[in-house]
C-alpha cells in the first residue's frame, strides 16, 4: 500500500495544509479517505480528478467532507468526455442528504447520486477494491468511524476523529502504520469523547502495539511539536508528524 497525505490540518485549513484527506493506493486502485476543506485542490497534485476509484468519509464534519461539494461540480458538470459514472462513496447514514443540503442548489434532490454511488457504513468488514476494510464506531459527537485497511499482509489504520476508546485500541492492533489524530494538547484541553491529545495518541499506539505512528489532524492553534513530544513520551516506536505531500510505503 502507498499512503499520500493530501491534507492533515484539523478543524480548518492552516496556512500550510488542507484539512484531512489521505490517498491510499494498491494494485492500481485509488481510495481517498476523507475530503476536507481545501483537499480537492491538493488532491490534483497527486491524482487526476477522475482517477479516484472510491471515497471513504469517516464522518460528516466539514473538515472531513466539505470538498465533496466541489468534487460534485467537477463530476456532474464535466463536458469533456461526458458526465462521470458514479464513484462509490462510503459514509455514515445520511451522507447523501448532508451533502445535498450543504450544496443547497443541486439540479434535483437526486443529483448527487448521479455521480456518487452512496454506500452506508456500519461497524463491519467488507471489501473496497483490493482492500479488506474493517470499520467501527469511535468516540465523537457525531457518528464517526475509524478504519483498518488490510492488503498484501500489511495494515494501515486511520483513527478518524475520536476521543480515547478501547474500540480504537482493537482496531489499531498490530498496525504497520497508525494514522492517528492528535488535535488537543495534553494538560490544556480536557473534553471527553471528542479528540485525542499527543499523549493519548501515544498511549493508544502502545496498547495496540503498532509498528509506526503518524500524528495528524492537528489544528492550527495547537503546537505540533508539543504533541509529538508528548506522543514520544508514551510510545517507544517511531512517530512523526503528518505533512502535506508525505508518502509512506506500507
Amino acid at each position: 500500500m502507498k499512503l499520500t497525505v493530501v491534507g492533515c490540518s484539523g478543524s480548518f485549513p492552516s496556512a500550510e495544509s488542507a484539512c484531512s484527506s489521505y490517498l491510499v493506493e494498491a494494485d492500481g486502485f485509488r481510495l481517498l479517505l476523507d475530503m476536507g476543506n481545501g483537499a480537492l485542490g491538493e488532491l490534483q497534485r497527486h491524482c487526476g480528478l477522475y482517477d479516484l476509484d472510491a471515497i471513504f468519509l469517516s464522518h460528516l464534519h466539514p473538515d472531513h467532507c466539505i470538498d465533496m461539494l466541489g468534487y460534485f461540480v467537477a463530476r456532474y458538470y464535466r463536458h469533456d468526455g461526458g458526465r462521470c459514472a458514479p464513484v462509490p462513496v462510503y459514509g455514515p447514514e445520511g451522507t447523501e442528504h448532508r451533502l445535498t443540503t450543504a450544496y443547497a442548489d443541486t439540479p434535483s434532490a437526486s443529483s448527487m447520486s448521479e455521480v456518487f454511488d452512496f454506500r452506508t457504513v456500519k461497524p463491519s468488514t467488507f471489501e473496497i477494491g483490493p482492500f479488506t476494510v474493517h470499520t467501527d464506531l469511535v468516540r465523537h459527537p457525531v457518528e464517526a468511524y475509524g478504519v483498518r485497511l488490510e492488503h498484501g499482509g500489511r495494515t494501515l489504520v486511520y483513527s478518524g476523529d475520536t476521543g480515547v476508546t478501547p474500540v480504537l485500541d482493537e482496531l489499531a492492533q498490530g498496525a504497520d502504520l497508525f494514522l492517528c489524530e492528535a488535535a488537543f494538547t495534553y494538560g490544556k484541553e480536557n473534553i471527553p469523547d471528542l479528540h485525542l491529545n499527543g499523549r493519548e495518541a501515544g498511549e493508544t499506539a502502545t496498547r495496540a502495539a503498532v509498528r509506526r505512528m503518524v500524528l495528524t489532524h492537528i489544528a492550527p492553534w495547537t503546537d505540533p511539536e508539543a504533541n509529538l513530544r508528548d506522543a514520544r513520551e508514551a510510545y517507544a516506536g517511531p512517530v512523526e508528524l503528518a505533512a502535506p505531500g508525505a508518502v509512506y510505503e506500507i
